[in-house]
């Protein structure tokens, strides 16, 4: 297992330097002059110069991109242009609440995906069979701006029993500390916050995680079901074993590569595309970090946010990897 993890961590290292590769290239692949691009058609040749030589682009590509790899290695993201300030602290906070976001969605997937998939493939042909799958199918095919503008006007609106927008109430703010609000309310003993914490993440975290809990039951169902038509699940259910443990235990054990492919791919898929999640209801996440950027014609801003989305994408596939291998032993070899 040891050696299995350290050739997969060596594997990554020319997928990483290839990543920093297309990430800075993106501010020379914009038609033109960068640095006019980003002050605009009215800016003085002076002050085109001051940027260019601010960015570095006076200098050598080769030199650019050794100057930008050396600031990686020691954490240095750069400086906004239009803050000024260092992108490494703050870029953390709009991080931290996308991540959150993320694990709360994939949560809710999970749960109601897998065990929807598994009760499908069991009751094949079932009313819960032909239900489920078409819930997934309409989950699947729902934008999710549109799901999430009907639960806000469903649960906020007509209800009143979720809050609409934000992460935490703003009239009585919790010290922050590791930006993760619902650990930070818990780190302060505020339960009444850490419930008003939880319930802000509830209509994002659905509308967020409706797509991939959609795929995961096909998928699952579908792993399910080849699993169960096995052999030796006609064994195990000649000795007698009860059918709940042949399912979940026998069954789904076997059947799971296949579904921790999908989760992996849809954990990675929402760190980067939540941006739609968080413009709705408002979740200062890194998806609307980045938005902001590009707006703003923030280059450094941009570049860093899509090679940390792209790094955690690639960390995430890397965890999948090393579950593979401790489900079934034979990958490794």
């Amino acid at each position: 297992m040891f050696a299995y993890t350290i050739r997969r961590l060596l594997m990554l290292i020319p997928v990483l330097i290839g990543m920093s590769l297309i990430t800075f290239s993106i501010i020379h692949l914009i038609p033109g002059n960068p640095a006019l691009t980003i002050l605009g058609q009215q800016a003085t040749p002076a002050a085109v110069a001051q940027l260019e030589e601010q960015l570095g682009l006076n200098e050598p590509y080769f030199v650019q991109y050794t100057d930008y790899m050396l600031g990686l290695l020691q954490g240095d993201l750069g400086q906004s242009l239009r803050t000024n300030t260092a992108i490494s602290g703050d870029i953390w906070p709009f991080l931290a609440a996308t991540i959150e976001l993320t694990i709360f969605a994939m949560v809710f997937a999970v749960i109601v995906g897998v065990n929807a998939g598994i009760i499908s493939a069991w009751k094949q042909n079932s009313l819960f069979d032909y239900t489920a799958m078409i819930i997934a199918l309409i989950g699947v095919s729902m934008p999710i701006f549109w799901l999430g503008l009907m639960q806000q006007w469903v649960f906020a609106q007509e209800l009143g029993w979720l809050p609409a927008f934000g992460r935490a109430n703003p009239r009585d703010p919790v010290e922050t500390v590791t930006h993760f609000y619902l650990i930070d309310t818990l780190l302060s003993g505020r339960l009444d916050q850490f419930s008003i914490a939880f319930q802000h993440l509830i209509l994002p975290g659905i509308a967020l995680g409706t797509i991939p809990m959609a795929i995961i039951a096909r998928m699952t169902r579908s792993s399910m079901l080849e699993v169960l038509r096995s052999d030796y699940i006609r064994t195990v259910q000649a000795k007698g074993i009860h059918q709940l443990s042949i399912v979940y235990r026998h069954g789904f054990k076997n059947a799971v590569i296949p579904v921790l492919t999908v989760v992996g791919l849809q954990t990675g898929t929402l760190l980067g595309g939540a941006i739609l999640t968080e413009t709705i209801f408002s979740w200062p996440g890194i998806g609307r970090y980045v938005f902001d950027a590009i707006g703003n014609r923030d280059y450094p801003v941009i570049q860093s946010g899509i090679l940390i989305i792209a790094t955690m994408f690639v960390f995430i596939n890397l965890i999948v990897d090393l579950l593979y291998s401790f489900i079934d032993p034979r990958i490794k070899y």
